[in-house]
């Protein structure tokens, strides 16, 4: 009689395999994948910069400029703050602006520093080892000012780096791998020569500030390249963070957590004036027509979710995008139509509320695993908090299929997979108050086929779980075999084999 046979299976191959263990999940739950390495400037309006940034962890995730505050109480004088803000500007600028304006070059660790000249504000310089009134930054040839390419009429880089126009002339250079931004206002290239009416360096990976007091290339004391609408992020559909926003007139001897510095005369001592640091949000209300274009969607949600501070004063009341020549044309006309009363301001959180107080739930989607397609995988999720229960969520964060979970609320349950391939499931729990925690595990589901077998009569039955048809049946006589014959093709899954030989080894190969 036949030999009972070992259960045959066949797995999917796979190229490359994606493993969660130690990714990187930013505000969005959004895995960031590895950072490229910079290994020579990269100018922002690039493919190649686009995926660097889309990378990067811009400040951690419990920052003020990535800081959820849909939820934010609503300022006791927010109607009159709204209509001071208006009624300081002209009637014509009203409405929310997309002002293309700031840009920046990314550089690798070892850009060689470069003597900046701060000729203005030297006392609120970061000088990076320089010889006061010096800084050394890492410049290179390639660091764009404010405006160009859109802005600038066709000068190329080189003539607008030493255009003495009387603009703001920010310049922003980051280094992605170290983490920092280097940021000036009113740089000029003077021959071989730099200098700038001050400088200031944040660092990208803490929620530290500038020196109470201290401003920067902006106002508020704020960094400008995290509240920049970027080209990469748009396109995406969503602006992740908050924006900066330009007043015409600010508060005088005020500055609110994370401005560190005012600028206003002593006569604007108003409480409905707003403060530098004071942050206004979209109205959920506003309804964002789908008819809008993927850019403005993707700035207006960010405007609901995480606002814009007020950074400086200017004549609009506008918000700053990266003059990027990729940007499609008229992609931000409608902007046009939104009136300063679809915002209202909100009640910020100082440097120890909000998601930087304690007792942030942590989140553990469990270990890695491999599972037979068909049959539900065992989620053993952890959350842990100390505060109020935050709310769980399992979600499918990518794979070929869809996924279908017993219980997507609770941190131990089933995922049952569509079909076979490699998928990541992300675990989030969200406390409404602290940064939504996440964590995510990968899962790699497999086509094996599970054998069994049967003597019916002078036949063996062969059959069958998993599995794509057609299927193949092969016959060897001993193992390990050097060959394998086919004895049957069925797109069943059991078929009957005649009784030819005292033993053998049967196994099934599917699609």
């Amino acid at each position: 009689m036949k030999r009972l046979v070992v259960p045959a299976f066949v797995w999917l191959l796979y190229t490359s395999l994606l493993y969660a263990a130690n990714e990187r999940i930013n505000q969005e739950g959004r895995i960031l994948g590895l950072l490229p390495a910079v290994t020579n400037a990269i100018l922002f309006n690039t493919t190649n910069a686009d995926a660097v940034v889309s990378a990067m962890q811009i400040f951690p995730v419990t920052n003020p400029w990535n800081e959820c505050i849909s939820n934010r109480p609503v300022l006791a004088n927010s109607d009159a703050m709204i209509a001071q803000i208006m009624s300081d500007l002209s009637a014509s600028r009203r409405t929310l602006i997309a002002f293309q304006e700031m840009n920046f070059v990314l550089v690798p660790d070892n850009q060689p520093l470069v003597s900046f000249d701060f000729v203005d504000y030297p006392d609120d310089s970061d000088l990076n080892g320089g010889t006061y009134p010096y800084g050394l930054y890492p410049i290179p040839t390639n660091m764009p000012i404010e405006g160009w390419p859109t802005q600038t009429g066709g000068q190329t880089l080189s003539q607008w780096q030493t255009n003495d126009d009387g603009s703001d002339r920010h310049s922003i250079i980051v280094q992605p791998g170290a983490g920092f931004s280097f940021e000036t206002w009113n740089a000029l290239r003077v021959g071989t020569n730099w200098q700038a009416a001050n400088g200031a360096i944040f660092n990208l990976n803490t929620n530290g500030l500038r020196p109470a007091g201290w401003t920067s290339g902006d106002a508020a004391g704020f960094p400008m390249f995290p509240a920049l609408v970027r080209y990469d992020e748009a396109e995406r559909g969503m602006v992740a963070h908050a924006c900066r926003i330009v007043v015409k007139r600010s508060r005088y001897n005020t500055y609110i957590y994370p401005a560190t510095h005012y600028a206003a005369p002593s006569g604007n001592t108003s409480t409905n004036l707003p403060a530098m640091g004071q942050r206004v949000r979209l109205k959920a209300a506003f309804v964002i027509p789908a008819s809008w274009t993927t850019e403005e969607k993707a700035v207006l949600l960010g405007l609901k979710k995480y606002g814009a501070m007020v950074a400086d004063n200017g004549n609009f009341f506008s918000i700053s995008v990266t003059p990027d020549d990729r940007w499609p044309s008229g992609c931000f006309d409608h902007f046009t139509s939104i009136s300063i009363t679809n915002f209202e301001v909100i009640q910020t959180t100082g440097a120890n509320e909000g998601p930087r107080s304690p007792g942030a739930p942590v989140a553990n989607a469990g270990p890695d695993q491999t599972v037979v397609f068909g049959q539900p995988a065992q989620l053993a999720g952890v959350v842990s908090f100390s505060n109020t229960p935050p709310v769980i969520r399992w979600q499918s964060y990518s794979g070929p299929g869809t996924v279908t979970f017993g219980n997507a609320a609770q941190t131990n349950t089933t995922a049952t997979f569509s079909a076979p391939g490699i998928y990541t499931l992300e675990l989030s729990a969200d406390d409404g108050m602290h940064a939504v925690a996440y964590d995510a595990a990968v899962f790699t589901v497999t086509s094996a086929i599970n054998v069994s077998i049967t003597r019916a009569g002078t036949n063996v039955n062969v059959s069958w779980t998993g599995g794509t048809a057609p299927f193949v049946v092969q016959e060897t006589g001993t193992l390990p075999a050097g060959s394998w014959s086919d004895v049957a093709t069925t797109s069943v899954q059991s078929t009957n084999i005649p009784l030819t030989n005292t033993a053998g080894f049967f196994r099934v190969k599917g699609q």
